[in-house]
């Protein structure tokens, strides 16, 4: 009898004696129009299921439906527009964030077959997003879109950039007939996009098709479940950035939108700075896309013909607008003077690969640097070897030039700050072990002063020291927790930063740390 007992306890809860932290690969859809609720599929291993989510953002409410790997969206009418990284969790620990995309266009499901160009997808609307997926080996995504003659389409992939689906995508344009007429490969990282103008009345075809993006020895068309995508196409206003990149935060100041089939009356706006804000994603639910605004405490500035001489401090935008190009701005410095050069494009999403130069006033070069690996900014410190004027020089590395080789130049004297950072963003605590978390402090500028390192977001039961190498957890309570905490770092002056972590699979920072609390064994 008391064997039979123990057995039926045993299997009553073979989940918890299992049980792990759930490991999420992908969305599908990986996305959804606000104002609605959908259902997606999250892909990966869940067990025990339902899992909890947690969302890094507003507007957006998951929760888990009662299949195990499906989860219900419910979107607000008024939520940005962008992505959200949402987590899933339970006891044991919580997965990686994920990228979920809010958009604001009609959405629909990519429909198989559609591999033959005489037999496409027939997009009806005259601006949706198409959730795809190039599923198998060979696989190719037709659709078939209806314009008029001067009337432009554009077709914007989202896979590898936002999503990191593991796929190098290729888009061309079709005519009816099959006959290629436009092909990208490279716009926004590995993901392409086209403007194309329609040269005559008729339907016009938009085909997909991918290579791995690591590459390897074949040489056929790749596709896997993970080759996941969001495609945008439009024939309406599309934004693709903002003219400045940077505002001063002193005042509103309006700015030229930058894209495709913009009316008159969407090709400017004025931002308005927020207080303590210091990038601006901003959009208009009339245009696709969103565009970002950096507000800067210094002047700022766009680059023009009369634009020769500034007075650091200051923020200039320019571009390079065709090749061979090359800006250059006067500045006056004293002997001794130190001054910081730091330039963004790549990292902005610009194809510009930035060069940057100091010479004196007779143009011999004092001090130069390009970025020391592929995707990256370069920046440049300086200082001046006697008093008079100097010149600074931008360039593209490939002598490359257009309208999206844009650029974001600060130059400013050198200010002493700090920054903080941890090696990952998830941790496990249980009553059993400490968890030390070590954090690694930069100092830039010349700041020497001592930092003050404190946790928040911890429950009460958990006890936190800190020491110069970071800070130390110890908890002797079985509380179960599972939430976001963060690590502040504050220096003598009052000043303020928060610990992050670059995530390798998305190359993006965050400050929220996951912290998971686990009953002791």
């Amino acid at each position: 009898m008391t064997t039979r007992v123990l057995l039926c306890i045993f299997l009553a809860f073979p989940a918890s004696l299992h049980a792990a932290p759930p490991k999420l690969d992908y969305f599908f859809p990986a996305g959804a129009q606000r104002g609605g609720t959908v259902t997606i599929t999250a892909a990966g291993t869940f067990a025990p299921w339902p899992v909890k989510a947690h969302v890094e953002g507003n507007g957006i409410d998951v929760k888990p439906a009662k299949a195990s790997g499906k989860l219900d969206i419910t979107i607000a009418k008024d939520a940005e527009p962008g992505v959200r990284w949402i987590r899933l969790y339970n006891d044991e620990g919580a997965s990686v964030a994920r990228p979920f995309l809010v958009g604001l266009l009609p959405e629909i499901t990519e429909q198989e077959p559609n591999d033959d160009p005489k037999k496409p997808q027939v997009i009806t609307q005259p601006s949706v997003v198409v959730n795809g997926r190039l599923g198998k080996t060979d696989d190719v995504d037709t659709f078939a879109v209806k314009l008029t003659k001067g009337q432009t389409l554009v077709a914007s992939l989202e896979a590898h950039h936002t999503l990191r689906s593991p796929m190098d995508g290729v888009m061309q344009i079709l005519s009816a007939d099959g006959f290629v007429l436009e092909q990208n490969d490279d716009y926004h990282g590995l993901d392409p996009q086209i403007a194309f103008v329609a040269p005559k009345d008729g339907v016009y075809l938009v085909r997909i098709f991918a290579f791995p993006a690591m590459p390897d020895a074949t040489v056929r068309f790749a596709g896997k479940e993970t080759f996941i995508y969001r495609l945008t196409l439009t024939t309406g206003p599309y934004v693709e950035y903002a003219y400045p990149l940077a505002i001063p935060d002193s005042a509103p100041t309006k700015v030229d939108l930058i894209g495709w089939n913009l009316p008159p009356d969407l090709q400017t706006t004025t931002v308005t700075p927020r207080p303590g804000a210091s990038l601006l994603t901003l959009f208009d639910p009339r245009i696709t896309g969103t565009f970002q605004v950096r507000q800067d405490p210094n002047p700022a500035i766009a680059k023009s013909a009369t634009t020769r001489e500034v007075v650091p401090p200051i923020t200039i935008t320019g571009k390079l607008e065709k090749r061979g190009d090359i800006d250059v701005y006067s500045f006056n410095a004293r002997k001794g003077q130190k001054l910081a050069f730091r330039i963004e494009s790549r990292t902005l999403g610009f194809p510009l690969d930035p060069v940057l130069i100091v010479t004196d006033s007779a143009g011999k070069v004092l001090v130069q640097n390009k970025a020391a690996k592929i995707g990256a900014d370069p920046s440049l410190d300086f200082t001046a070897t006697q008093d008079g004027a100097y010149r600074i020089e931008v360039r593209d590395l490939a002598n490359s030039g257009s309208f999206r080789h844009a650029y974001r130049l600060r130059i400013a004297p050198p200010t002493p700050d700090f920054s903080l950072s941890v090696a990952t963003d998830t941790f496990t605590l249980s009553a059993a072990k400490p968890l030390e978390i070590p954090v690694t402090i930069t100092r830039n500028g010349g700041f020497k002063g001592d930092i003050a390192l404190r946790v928040e977001g911890a429950p009460k039961e958990v006890a936190v020291t800190t020491s110069a190498k970071g800070v130390t957890l110890r908890t002797t309570a079985n509380t179960l927790f599972a939430r976001p905490i963060r690590i502040i770092g504050t220096a003598k002056d009052g000043a303020t930063r928060t610990a992050t972590v670059t995530l390798a699979d998305f190359g993006r920072a965050t400050d929220s740390l996951w912290l998971t609390i686990t009953a002791s064994r």
